[in-house]
């Protein structure tokens, strides 16, 4: 997603697309730079043009335009020379002959630019969340199948080595069974954050569903990674999600939650996974998923490719692995077939997520004794809101694998902060389609 308000137009939604296009073919390694167009250049697209430029200078891709409604400075584009600049993402790629796009907008725009960039046979980096709802998402899945396209999403943290490290500690039975995972994000955002755009903290937007909440969008690597280790990353393998959706922010999505997901795998064995997550922390860290097992423990803390191993008996044992970029492994697909490593499909149980948090109940609004407002830095910028003992809350739910309502409790028993507004969670929902509920 991008935290510009830009919200570049489609052509194809006044005028009709090329027929699709056949399976395009694959693109030579030895042959020019790829021509790429980015739509949504600012914000969380800024980084998306520095990493354009990087592989630009390694003459792997060639930026051949960029889609915003503010057309970005000489200054900005600095290094990648003069670009063509258009609102109209159809048209742009139609004039460019651009072979890939990478689409970082608002989230209710992500289908339908996709979808227009599939339509004309160019490859695609989608951000994260693909989709706002199930439904989008399988209306994008169909469209990409339909035109032969590639497309990589863009959860960065299953990039990382370290994912197929923890994951191969737990094949080889280094913890013993696994009893379950346990994921954790305590950031902070402030007031300004709800304010950067007018999709920013919306469930719904215009009658367009935007679902921009902690869980799905700005943690959603949290439950992302777990769900990879875990191996039930596709939309089948989810059995049931319970949801505790709260907010302490004036907005209508959640900022504190916590969520459990059931999943059954292919082999008939199950596995759960238990994420607590909050963006009014007191002492904001690095978010991590654990897994816990009968002789021991690993953990993950996944933006900075660090893996901790502690077995009984034994000193903890710390691993720093490289990463895989995913535009480069896009490129690496299409030139020599390499593996994509985040197709639409390993995000199918994500989805099942995203539609759960959806179709939840409005997150509650947490009582104003429970959380108290911090001045900007030095006295000036942005407030924000703080949740009175949800740093203890978040990283208790992790370790106990327990949802909030399940935590407090144990948590003020055992000497923590007294936290009364966690109420137990709704049923777990069944693994269905887009019209199934779940809530908080």
């Amino acid at each position: 997603m991008n935290t510009s308000a830009s919200v570049p137009t489609l052509t194809s939604a006044t005028a009709p697309a090329p027929a699709p296009a056949p399976a395009p073919a694959a693109v030579s390694a030895a042959g020019p730079p790829l021509p790429v167009v980015l739509a949504g250049a600012r914000g969380h697209g800024r980084r998306h043009l520095d990493n354009i430029r990087l592989l630009a200078g390694e003459g792997l891709v060639r930026l051949a335009g960029i889609c915003e409604l503010n057309p970005l400075t000489g200054r900005e584009l600095d290094g990648l020379g003069p670009v063509e600049q258009s609102t109209d993402l159809a048209g742009l790629l139609e004039r460019t002959g651009a072979r890939v796009a990478v689409v970082c907008t608002p989230i209710h725009t992500h289908v339908d630019l996709a979808l227009a960039a599939a339509e004309r046979g160019v490859h695609l980096l989608l951000e994260k969340p693909p989709a706002p709802s199930y439904a989008e998402f399988e209306r994008l899945t169909e469209g990409l199948a339909a035109a032969g396209v590639a497309c990589q999403i863009g959860f960065q943290s299953l990039g990382s080595h370290a994912v197929t490290a923890v994951r191969e500690l737990v094949a080889d039975g280094a913890i013993g069974r696994v009893r379950g995972i346990g994921a954790a994000g305590a950031w902070a955002r402030d007031l300004a954050y709800w304010h950067r755009a007018g999709w920013a903290g919306r469930r719904r937007l215009d009658g367009r569903d935007v679902v921009d909440g902690v869980l799905t969008n700005p943690l959603a690597h949290a439950v992302a990674t777990a769900l990879r280790i875990d191996g039930g990353d596709r939309a089948e393998d989810v059995a049931g999600v319970e949801l505790e959706l709260y907010r302490a922010n004036p907005i209508e999505a959640d900022d504190t939650s916590c969520a459990r997901l059931r999943t059954v795998h292919g082999d008939g064995t199950t596995g759960e996974i238990t994420a607590a997550v909050t963006l009014c922390a007191r002492r904001p860290g690095e978010p991590y998923v654990v897994v816990h097992g009968t002789e021991g423990r690993v953990t993950l803390w996944y933006k900075a490719d660090r893996v901790r191993l502690e077995r009984h008996g034994h000193a903890p044992e710390t691993t720093e692995h490289a990463r895989t970029d995913l535009l480069r492994n896009l490129l690496a697909h299409l030139t020599d077939g390499a593996e994509l490593l985040v197709p639409p499909g390993r995000t199918g149980a994500f989805m099942r997520l995203v539609e759960a948090v959806r179709t939840a109940p409005e997150p509650r609004p947490l009582p104003p004794d429970a959380w108290y407002t911090e001045p900007g830095p030095d006295g000036g910028g942005s407030a924000r809101r703080i949740v009175t003992g949800i740093d203890e809350l978040v990283a208790a739910g992790a370790e106990r694998l327990g949802l909030y309502s399940e935590t407090a409790p144990e948590l003020a028993r055992s000497g923590g902060p007294y936290i009364p507004w966690a109420v137990p969670a709704a049923p777990a929902a069944p693994a269905g389609g887009a019209g199934e509920e779940a809530g908080a």
